[in-house]
C-alpha cells in the first residue's frame, strides 16, 4: 500500500468529507470553518493514497513552547494499517523538544495514544466549552 504524507498543503472540504463523516466528527457540520481551521494549523498533515485524503493530523502551536494535537482520523477501512501512527510520528519529529504536546482523546483512540508514549496529565481533566454532540 502506497502511503504519501503531505506537509502544509491546502486542502479542500471536498478533500475531507468522506474522512470526517465516516469518523462520525461533527465539525463536517461546519465546513467552512472547519477547512479554515485546518488550512490554518501550524501544522497540518495529511496521509495520501491514490490521490484521495485517507488519514489527517493538524496542530496548533505557539512554535517554540507548547504544541495542541486537535484532530488524527484515519477512514475506518484504513484503520489499523499504521497510517495514525505515521502520522503521529511525523508530529513528533516537528515538535521534537517541545515542553508539552498535548492532546484530548476518549473512547478507543486513549490506548492508541498511550501505545505512542501519551500518558495521562497528572491529576488533570480535560474541559471545554464545546458545540456539538460528538467529537
Amino acid at each position: 500500500m502506497e502511503i504519501k504524507i503531505i506537509k502544509n498543503q491546502p486542502l479542500k472540504i471536498q478533500d475531507i468529507e468522506k474522512l470526517y463523516t465516516k469518523n462520525k466528527w461533527s465539525a463536517i457540520n461546519k465546513p467552512q470553518q472547519l477547512i479554515e481551521g485546518l488550512n490554518n494549523s501550524h501544522t497540518l498533515l495529511y496521509a495520501q493514497k491514490d490521490n484521495s485524503v485517507v488519514g489527517l493530523a493538524n496542530a496548533n502551536s505557539d512554535g517554540a513552547l507548547v504544541v495542541y494535537f486537535p484532530h488524527l482520523l484515519v477512514l475506518p477501512k484504513f484503520q489499523k494499517l499504521g497510517i495514525g501512527k505515521m502520522l503521529m510520528d511525523e508530529m513528533s519529529n516537528i515538535y521534537h523538544g517541545f515542553h508539552m504536546q498535548m492532546l484530548v482523546a476518549d473512547h478507543d483512540a486513549v490506548d492508541f495514544y498511550k501505545k505512542i508514549g501519551f500518558k495521562k496529565a497528572g491529576n488533570t481533566t480535560a474541559l471545554w466549552k464545546y458545540q456539538g454532540n460528538e467529537h
